[in-house]
């Protein structure tokens, strides 16, 4: 990779810090990228990051890893895993996620407890321990607190409110530096079977506001189709699933007009309950 290409890149993703994964909390899932990143109001597996309470929805055993390819750089790629394990009074998750290289790595490892509330409402938190090494200025372990809750108020419409790093921690001495809070409320809205709709703004306390919408569309029985687009940065979003009975393949791209493409690909994989059978009755 040209050093100068890699420094450019590497710069606009400190100024533009939602691409970073651990210190920004950014969305995982090829699911979330394909429809501009929306996800807070979503209840899939990725709702161990996304937002915690989605977990209080979860009825079965289920995983998911995931690849990005950040402008098609190797040096900037992530890779993740979530998990997340149904229990008596709710789901319990787990998250590691890993971005960057040798001059810069942001490690995050997170524990998630969601529960709900009945059917219209859940709500869930997570503590995490981030890790950022920078080349030259060392290493910084930090505790981040982050807490959610999800409603579905109406028939077919769930909203979803998040809030990462309740505590204002602090990054560095220097100057008083923090890794950001971030709060992001979102609603999807389910027009039918194959049909939805999803809306989310984004808002760190120190920038601008971003706005991410996308649309999900059924048109088999196993396959997905997705677009989407976010702003601030203007990123427009594509993405295809394929279910494969307890498999789900997902595979997006999203594209920057100065640095290109970020292709992703994940992998969910879910262990269902097996269906209960009514007892026999002997007349």
């Amino acid at each position: 990779m040209n050093p100068r290409i890699l420094f450019f890149a590497f710069q606009f993703l400190i100024l533009n810090s939602k691409f970073l994964i651990a210190s920004d909390n950014s969305p995982l899932g090829a699911r979330s990228s394909g429809i501009g990143g929306a996800s807070v109001s979503l209840a899939d597996v990725w709702a161990v990051q996304n937002n915690q309470a989605g977990l209080g929805f979860q009825k079965n055993i289920s995983g998911g890893i995931v690849y990005e390819n950040s402008f098609q750089i190797k040096e900037l790629s992530m890779k993740a895993a979530v998990l997340a394990i149904p229990v008596k009074r709710g789901t319990i998750g787990f998250c590691v996620s890993d971005f960057g290289y040798s001059l810069y790595r942001e490690n995050k490892i997170g524990l998630a407890f969601g529960k709900s509330f009945g059917d219209k409402l859940s709500a869930g938190v997570m503590m995490d321990y981030v890790e950022t090494k920078m080349a030259e200025y060392g290493k910084r372990n930090s505790l981040v607190a982050e807490a959610g809750i999800q409603t579905t108020p109406l028939k077919n419409l769930t909203i979803g409110l998040h809030i990462y790093n309740l505590t204002k921690t602090k990054l560095t001495d220097y100057n008083d530096e923090r890794i950001p809070t971030i709060m992001r409320l979102g609603f999807n809205y389910r027009f039918s079977k194959k049909v939805l709709v999803v809306v989310e703004t984004e808002k760190n306390i120190v920038k601008n506001a971003i706005v991410k919408a996308g649309v999900e569309y059924l048109p088999a029985k196993a396959l997905y189709l997705r677009a989407g687009i976010s702003t601030n940065p203007s990123l427009s979003c594509f993405g295809v699933g394929i279910n494969l009975k307890q498999f789900r393949v997902d595979i997006s791209t999203t594209y920057h007009s100065v640095l290109g493409f970020s292709p992703q690909v994940g992998l969910i994989w879910e262990i269902q309950k097996p269906k209960e059978i009514a007892p026999e009755i002997n007349e």
